[in-house]
């Protein structure tokens, strides 16, 4: 009987571990359940903060790409030539061969030119050069005493030219205009001669100070704050008020003229355009649409919606428009980057030619806005940035691409000086091959780059704009790129820096036509403040023989206005470019032989 109850008892042990296993294996399954699910969290977790992790050093690559691309903008080299650290490069042995090379490519320069005239490009002025012989000149005579003189015979001088400069000065002209009457009739009236028309009422201030002044703020970026002082050193003081006044009643009577130009360059077959923003002030009321000028309407839309959101101004927009064949450039103000711009300046007006410009939508939609007659031709030069700016991305790439670019802007530097029949002979022959390299390139080598690099934006670029990239080689009249029609928003952005905004819509429209003038006459290396003068002069006399004031007619009646130093330091800068150019070609074709 006690055998049995410790066998009972034995059991119930049994039982009560069985239990208490069982109760611990499902405590231990819970646990593991719980483990495998944190597990999957933590994996889970784990690809988050990698893919995070990638996120970020993407973002970071990013910023510092951009932050990089900010410094080289601000602090580096701003010559666009791509200069290959891997290029092959002459090592003459002595000077004696350097002078053999020297004389080389300049003679291949000269048969290159089709000039055969053998002449040398012009030099530099120097120190020991005459100063020109048009200027005045005052003796001085430094000589010794009577008595350093007794028993000397003179055998002879020393002549030292030294420029002297004196400040602007302001004199005044007394115009008298005599009164007559006829004796004894006092009825007959008085006879004067007839008064000529002037800028202002009562001819206070002169064409003269109207030239100076717009010559100053948009030539010289002297603001009119500053030229207030600058003529208080004459002797005379303006007030702001009085020269904005001035200046205002210049641009009303230069403003068909300004119009006839931009008329002129519409006739051109090839129009470069670039904008640049410029800082409106707005208006405490808004102005009225005026069904008489397109652009009121989409000002009104513009102004509200800033007003409504209590704005105190806006980026505005000036525009350039460069005649290609026609050295006139044109200038126009806008509230916005809107297609209003080119539309109205190109489309309404019924051009029919090429825009040459930037991948914008307002200027890649303008062929089908205007039904066709206006073709666009992007800049290769932005195409080129876009592949330097990938350089430290992806060096491989970047260096191909960058050298192909290359090859294709030295058959343009061989082509510059040629008809556009023979440019486009010449494009036809070299560049077409090299523009087909690069195509392939795009298509097949460029396998291996990811989607967020620079190198793919470049290649997106080249590829979704690539018709409008190769339309200069249909045209021989259509430069490479537009590059010197960006360079006119110098004009805009160093004056910018000065005068800082515009202070209505009114002074947007004047600062435009202004610049139109002040801009055509630049290009033509003319003295901007004697062509005004002489072209303001004839407008007040009646004169619209409009013709005969375009700056480049103008210069050929008035050389004494021609600022030379421009055409020969541009002379020079072609000279070494062609230089250049033609040491590179020299250096691949005995890359080549060797290889």
């Amino acid at each position: 009987m006690d055998k049995w109850k410790k066998l009972q008892r034995e059991k119930k042990t049994l039982a009560e571990q069985v239990s208490e296993l069982k109760a611990r294996c499902e405590t231990l399954t819970k646990a593991n359940e719980s483990l495998a699910q944190n597990a999957k969290e933590l994996v889970a977790a784990n690809k988050d903060l990698k893919q995070e992790k990638a996120d970020l050093q993407s973002k970071l690559k990013k910023s510092r790409a951009e932050l990089d691309a900010l410094i080289r903008r601000l602090f580096g080299r701003t010559s666009e030539r791509f200069e290959d650290p891997d290029q092959l490069k002459f090592e003459f042995a002595n000077q004696a061969q350097v002078d053999d090379a020297r004389d080389g490519i300049e003679q291949a320069i000269e048969e290159n030119k089709g000039t055969g005239s053998g002449k040398k490009p012009p030099k530099r002025r120097n120190q020991k050069e005459r100063f020109p012989d048009g200027l005045e000149r005052k003796e001085v005579v430094v000589d010794l005493s009577e008595e350093e003189k007794e028993g000397l015979v003179r055998i002879g001088e020393d002549i030292v030219e030294s420029a002297h400069y004196t400040r602007a000065k302001v004199s005044i002209i007394r115009t008298i205009y005599p009164k007559y009457a006829r004796p004894g009739q006092p009825n007959s009236g008085v006879f004067q001669a007839e008064r000529p028309a002037t800028l202002l009422q009562g001819d206070r201030y002169n064409i003269s100070f109207a030239a100076a002044i717009i010559a100053n703020r948009l030539s010289y970026h002297l603001p009119i704050y500053r030229q207030e002082d600058m003529f208080s050193e004459c002797g005379l003081y303006l007030s702001r008020s009085t020269l904005l006044n001035i200046q205002e009643a210049a641009e009303r009577v230069l403003r068909p003229f300004a119009e006839w130009l931009a008329d002129l360059v519409r006739t051109d077959t090839v129009i470069g355009s670039d904008d640049t923003s410029i800082r409106l002030l707005l208006p405490k009321e808004l102005p009225d649409v005026d069904e008489a000028d397109p652009k009121s309407g989409r000002v009104r839309e513009v102004l509200a919606a800033a007003i409504a959101n209590n704005r105190k101004s806006i980026l505005a927009k000036m525009w350039a428009y460069r005649g290609v064949n026609l050295p006139i450039n044109v200038f126009d103000f806008t509230v916005s980057r809107h297609r209003d711009g080119p539309d109205l300046f190109l489309v309404d007006s019924g051009y029919e030619g090429t825009l040459l410009g930037d991948c914008y939508g307002a200027n890649t939609g303008i062929y089908i806005r205007s039904n066709g007659k206006i073709i666009h031709a992007a800049c290769g030069a932005h195409a080129r940035r876009k592949v330097e700016a990938a350089l430290d991305n992806h060096p491989v790439h970047a260096k191909y691409l960058l050298r192909l670019i290359r090859e294709i802007y030295d058959v343009e530097d061989e082509a510059r000086r040629m008809s556009p029949s023979d440019r486009l002979k010449l494009r036809k022959r070299k560049s077409v091959p090299l523009w087909k390299t690069l195509r392939n390139y795009l298509d097949t080598e460029m396998t291996d780059i990811l989607k967020d690099d620079k190198i793919t934006e470049a290649r997106s670029y080249i590829l979704n704009q690539w018709d409008h990239l190769t339309k200069y080689l249909d045209d021989g009249e259509v430069p490479v790129d537009n590059n010197q029609c960006e360079q006119l928003m110098k004009q805009i952005a160093l004056g910018r820096k000065n005068w800082l905004f515009v202070g209505s819509i009114g002074s947007g429209y004047r600062t435009a036509t202004l610049m139109t003038i002040v801009s055509s006459a630049i290009r033509n290396d003319l003295d901007v403040a004697a062509y005004l003068e002489d072209v303001l002069g004839q407008l007040l006399s009646g004169s619209t023989d409009y013709e005969s004031l375009r700056p480049d007619v103008w210069a050929k009646s008035h050389p004494e206005s021609i600022r030379a130093h421009r055409q020969q330091e541009r002379e020079a800068a072609n000279t070494r470019r062609d230089r250049e150019r033609l040491r590179r070609r020299i250096a691949r074709t005995e890359y080549r032989i060797e290889s």
